[in-house]
């Protein structure tokens, strides 16, 4: 189900500029908050399983994406992705270098190369770049579907896998954080376990709020 909704040329440059900053937020956040480690206690046992709190903020990267492909179309999405990836990048090192450990260390770290961050811009760049090209290349066919949850939802369940996978080994196999570097599979396995229940739990059927909220705003037609 696509969105035919009539932009005038100021509306469509107002709305790329704001999914675009939304979509190097989203990154630039969760390289940070990826960092920031905790465990779930699972209730009426000993069990605790590692996790981080950047698994709740990624899943918003698929939806905005998904919602992008939706209005602009394939190729538009396409151009955002290629465009914000850079920025991102840049700015997430930035960012966790000055905040490093959650800490704020000041801009003297700055002059100096820090190793462990890049690794972890890198692997964001990386499964951002794979994860989005997978899911407008692949799944934006099952966006032809009159059924508006097919898309979203099997790009979160294989998108997400790719995505994960490829983010924690380049970020953390063999890294200098003895934790991380012994943890990075179960991490990423429970990363991808918590970002798949929450995206199905919260965030799609939200998500389809949003858009018949758009479809009513804008008294859309939508292709089927």
């Amino acid at each position: 189900m696509y969105l035919n909704i009539d932009f005038s040329d100021r509306q469509k440059l107002r709305s790329l500029i704001i999914l675009s900053f939304f979509h190097i937020f989203v990154l630039a956040a969760s390289n940070y908050l990826v960092q920031l480690t905790f465990e779930i206690k699972i209730p009426f046992t000993e069990i605790s399983i590692p996790t981080t709190w950047g698994t709740f903020s990624f899943p918003f990267i698929f939806l905005a994406t998904d919602l992008t492909v939706r209005v602009f179309g394939k190729e538009l999405a396409r151009r955002i992705i290629f465009v914000v990836m850079f920025p991102a990048l840049i700015i997430s090192y930035v960012l966790s270098v000055i905040f490093f450990e959650a800490q704020f260390q000041g801009f003297a770290p700055l002059a100096e190369f820090n190793l462990f961050v890049f690794r972890i811009a890198l692997a964001s760049f990386s499964a951002y770049l794979i994860g989005q090209l997978m899911d407008i290349l692949i799944f934006n066919k099952l966006r032809q579907s009159s059924k508006w949850w097919l898309a979203p939802t099997s790009s979160t369940l294989l998108g997400s896998l790719v995505d994960t996978l490829v983010f924690f080994a380049v970020a953390f196999y063999q890294c200098e954080d003895p934790y991380l570097a012994e943890h990075w599979f179960t991490l990423g396995s429970v990363d991808y376990l918590v970002k798949i229940s929450v995206s199905l739990l919260l965030f799609v059927p939200l998500y389809g709020i949003l858009l018949n909220y758009l479809i009513a705003k804008f008294k859309l037609v939508t292709n089927k």
